[in-house]
């Protein structure tokens, strides 16, 4: 019987419209939770494959010897494709001409992600037996052969590579490469037992089955065996890519705070909608068992209906979302279930943990408040609610994100957001004691509504700040980062590098360059050196520590070390000062905190057989995704100045158009790009070769495209996700702006009773919720910048510095977004007469 009378209810408050508003909250809570899952998911599988092209696959094992026949099973089993490649150096010959270079013998397959780039255009063929493929410098080093001599073989140059998918970033890496068969090794005879090679086994497939593959493989790997995706440090698109991910979290998990915020409203709104309805029920002799029943299931009713029609908006959202998507996005398809899960759980976890106070406070009611409508029931247990809503919040962010930092971070912000309005609203009662409905004109009419209803405002400014707080903090975050990108890659990034420059070239050289109107970057000294003691402590390797070898476990290669007068541009002072004497060295961030140094730690290296000490000045943070050279320890001059030292340059030139007046179109240069001084860029880059042969070039023009192609979608993904979240803020407002219509209707019929005008009814509630709208900018700033500062600090790795004109914009905009909305939603209530209001409100 019970369940019958629910129903019953049930459907005629749905035909009455009185369960819109918490369907609608759970709806846009599902919706929001799960359209931004799934379009979020559908951006970071769509990142990460494009990004993936940067290693040719999506996972690499690096291993210096062959890896167990077993793993590869495991990978077919799996479904994944995988191929095996070799990379070692050796010398070519042409005539009298010889060349050291870096051999990549590769298996038909490969590459399983990305193209090969030839001069002549993209491709996936590889080269036929008994050819190689080889870098343009290669050409120039030997004056563009026929064939070569690789071994005991000779093999014909049929291509020119401008760039493997996998070619990475490594300018100290100075051999030209050359590409060849893996049948085709044997025949050279090149590798012997001892020899030095290293094995890259490539793995691609499904996101699920990768998983399991790293879960089982991964913990097998030795130390001298490296498991490599996008998200290593070697790829320069990781810093990058990173970033996007966090930035997607996070605007999903506002998508969960602003689901949230929508459910508790509405609950609250519904629940105080049935304090009389309760009352009756008990005056009439209804038990609690039965009230129970009937709330509960109308709850539950309630929530199954926003669950579909949330999961159905979210599938709808994703659709139209992905039409607009470029192709190369759209194509990537993740499962739904995760989504799918996310909602229904998002769905059900607040329903429940928002509507519990709310729900417990209603069936409180005394049957008393027939008679005296000002009893409330349950006055106590707010620090339940507070508890019940930032553990659900907690709980979805956490389920979401896997994440505790952003998790905690949304957590802080809600509660210095939730003490704020607290410390408000208790001011706004405290000034509304025995304040009534004056009229003398709309500024005092609107003051005195906002301290007679201070705590329904408060409640109402709790939908407006937080989804200005969101907005603040998607918008500011999205901004730092693509404005960190646009500094990591600016338009004329350096697009060659040269290595190997001796000291005798460095004046000739900046001659050339001169010459040709090239304008090149700093030129950095390197030198080899190897950490061996710090603080007088040897230093050991990881085989070292685990054949049982005491001692701290240190870098188990030599170091590129230089030295410079300033701090490079690329780089953040942290702690010290950069160097200024002769015995001082600055030690990157990562480092330093592997090794436990710290400022003031003497370290010694041995650099040509000689030791030496210096102490640790300052500790750097460097930007490795710049594409710029990058060392771990810079030295003052007069430290390294006893040591042999070669130098490395960048500099750029323009591969669409001539920097002078001559056009590219000119037959003459067969359409090539120019130099400044005219020169097309490829003569230019020969005349290079030619004139200092035992300097290497290294073209990296193609990975800066590539690198700016995958920032474009990173940054259309952040625009998208932005989007997103504006249109979840914009409907939690509407559904704010509804929680109070139905005492507004009560008060505009009194008001309109005692003879107000329908311009001073329309002034006093424009401006009440322009006031609301601008207090709620304020606090939004305050909270923003707070959440800011934990973002940047603990999550994205970014500057910290304060955004002041949001003290002016935020307001206002609050104020007019907020009153446009109010005012729109009043409209109907403001042109009815008294006797419209008096009925409607019967």
């Amino acid at each position: 019987m019970e369940l019958s009378l629910a129903w019953r209810l049930f459907k005629r408050e749905l035909q009455q419209g009185q369960l819109l508003l918490i369907i609608l909250a759970i709806t846009l809570a599902v919706l929001s939770v799960s359209g931004l899952a799934r379009v979020s998911e559908r951006l970071q599988v769509a990142i990460t494959g494009q990004a993936s092209q940067f290693i040719a696959a999506d996972r690499i094992i690096d291993s210096p010897v062959k890896i167990d026949a077993a793993i590869l099973t495991k990978a077919e089993d799996l479904g994944l494709k995988h191929v095996t490649n070799m990379q070692f150096n050796s010398m070519v010959y042409s005539g009298d001409k010889f060349q050291l270079v870096t051999v990549r013998a590769v298996e038909t397959g490969y590459p399983l992600k990305g193209d090969i780039e030839l001069t002549s255009g993209k491709t996936k063929a590889l080269p036929q037996a008994g050819e190689i493929w080889f870098e343009t410098r290669l050409g120039g080093l030997l004056g563009y052969p026929k064939s070569i001599e690789l071994g005991n073989s000779e093999f014909v140059l049929s291509n020119e590579i401008s760039r493997l998918p996998d070619a990475g970033f490594n300018p100290f890496a100075s051999s030209p490469v050359v590409l060849m068969r893996m049948e085709d090794v044997a025949k050279t005879g090149v590798i012997q037992p001892g020899s030095r090679v290293t094995y890259l086994y490539q793995f691609a497939g499904d996101e699920a089955s990768l998983t399991a593959f790293e879960q089982s493989v991964k913990p097998l790997l030795n130390s001298t065996q490296r498991w490599v995706d996008v998200q290593s440090g070697d790829s320069p698109i990781a810093g990058a890519v990173k970033r996007a991910e966090r930035f997607l979290l996070l605007a999903s998990l506002m998508g969960i705070a602003l689901a949230c915020a929508a459910i508790g409203i509405a609950a609250q709104r519904y629940c105080q909608r049935h304090y009389d309805v309760v009352a009756m029920l008990k005056t009439f002799g209804a038990s609690a068992k039965q009230i129970r029943l009937l709330f509960g299931t109308h709850l539950l009713l309630v929530t199954l209906m926003g669950i579909v029609l949330g999961l159905i908006g979210g599938v709808l959202l994703d659709l139209g979302i992905s039409y607009l998507l470029p192709p190369e996005i759209a194509a990537y398809s993740p499962p739904l279930t995760r989504p799918l899960l996310l909602g229904v759980s998002t769905g059900l976890i607040s329903a429940f943990m928002f509507s519990a106070y709310p729900l417990m406070r209603l069936l409180a009611i005394p049957p008393l408040r027939v008679l005296q409508r000002q009893l409330e029931g349950l006055q106590l247990g707010m620090w339940l609610h507070l508890l019940l809503s930032l553990g659900a919040m907690a709980l979805l962010g956490y389920l979401y994100s896997q994440s505790w930092a952003l998790t905690l971070t949304v957590v802080a912000a809600v509660l210095l957001l939730g003490v704020l309005l607290s410390v408000l609203g208790f001011v706004m009662i405290r000034l509304g004691h025995s304040v009534g409905m004056k009229t003398t004109n709309p500024l005092q009419l609107a003051l005195a509504g906002l301290r007679r209803r201070a705590r329904q405002n408060a409640v109402q400014l709790v939908g407006f700040s937080a989804a200005l707080v969101l907005l603040l903090t998607i918008l500011a975050l999205r901004q730092d980062l693509l404005n960190e990108w646009q500094k990591q890659l600016p338009e004329n990034a350096p697009n060659y590098f040269l290595v190997n420059i001796a000291p005798d070239d460095a004046k000739p050289l900046n001659d050339f360059m001169t010459a040709k109107g090239i304008v090149a970057t700093d030129i950095y000294p390197v030198i080899r050196g190897r950490l061996t003691q710090i603080n007088g402590e040897a230093l050991i390797s990881n085989e070292q520590s685990e054949a049982g070898e005491k001692g701290r476990v240190g870098i188990s290669r030599e170091l590129n070390l230089t030295w410079r007068n300033t701090l490079p541009a690329n780089n953040e002072l942290l702690e010290g000062h950069f160097n200024q004497a002769a015995d001082e060295v600055s030690v990157e961030s990562g480092v330093a905190e592997r090794l436990g140094i710290a400022i003031g730690d003497k370290l010694t290296y041995v650099i040509d057989n000689q030791e030496l000490t210096v102490k640790v000045a300052s500790i750097r943070a460097v930007h490795w995704e710049t594409l710029q050279p990058n060392f771990f320890m810079i030295f003052t001059e007069e430290a390294l100045a006893p040591f042999a030292y070669t130098s490395m340059a960048s500099f750029y030139l323009n591969d669409q158009q001539a920097t002078n007046d001559q056009s590219t179109n000119d037959p003459a240069t067969n359409g090539q790009a120019l130099s400044a001084d005219g020169t097309p860029k490829d003569a230019v880059i020969l005349a290079l070769i030619q004139q200092f042969p035992t300097i290497s070039i290294i073209d990296v023009g193609a990975m800066v495209g590539q690198l700016r192609q995958i920032i474009e979608q990173v940054s259309l993904s952040l625009t998208l996700v932005l989007a997103l979240v504006l249109l979840a803020s914009a409907l939690v407002l509407i559904a704010q702006t509804e929680a109070g219509m139905a005492t507004r209707q009560r008060e505009l019929a009194v008001l309109r009773t005692f003879g107000a005008s329908g311009w001073l009814l329309r002034s006093a509630t424009g401006l009440e919720f322009a006031l609301l709208g601008g207090i709620a900018g304020v606090l939004a700033v305050i909270v923003a910048e707070f959440a800011l500062y934990l973002l940047k600090t603990q999550v994205f790795e970014l500057n910290v510095y304060m955004h002041w004109p949001w003290w002016g914009i935020a307001p206002v905009s609050g104020a007019l977004i907020v009153a446009l909305l109010g005012v729109w939603r009043c409209r109907q209530l403001l042109s009815q007469s008294c006797s419209e209001l008096l009925k409607a409100g019967s």
